[in-house]
């Protein structure tokens, strides 16, 4: 059975793309701890991150990297935090999130879906899309 982050790759569920290549794709979290909070997802369906192929793991990190210093641009934060936890959805992924202290570190905290602000929502993922050169489908412009 599909997870719910193969869903949204595969367009079954609606998401808000922000980077995608064969590999890796990212979008918005639904739940997130600051506006623009994005996951980093191998479209490859493995539970682990620890699982991953080196070269996959590689490949999400190289991502990682690239949307974190989008975000801080984006954002105006003073770092992009990582993390990576993995409970909530069994297919890897790495949150980045914009931050200014430690209290992003924290899941429990986050903006349920039905606290979010849909126009904010949108207009980070089009910050982050305008800062990364890329569409709405997160490919290349």
């Amino acid at each position: 059975m599909s997870t719910v982050f193969t869903k949204i790759i595969d367009g079954e569920i609606p998401g808000r793309f922000v980077y995608r290549d064969d590999e890796v794709v990212a979008f918005l979290t639904i739940e997130p701890i600051a506006y623009g909070h994005t996951l980093i997802v191998p479209v490859e369906e493995v539970d682990k991150w620890t699982d991953l192929a080196p070269a996959t793991w590689a490949r999400l990190n190289q991502v990682a990297q690239k949307i974190g210093a989008a975000i801080v641009e984006s954002f105006g934060s003073s770092r992009a935090g990582y993390l990576i936890a993995g409970f909530e959805v069994p297919h890897a992924h790495i949150h980045v999130f914009p931050a200014d202290d430690m209290s992003g570190y924290n899941l429990a905290s986050v903006m349920r879906a039905n606290e979010t602000d849909p126009a904010k929502m949108d207009e980070a993922a089009a910050k982050l899309r305008a800062h990364l050169g890329v569409g709405e489908d997160g490919r290349p412009a």
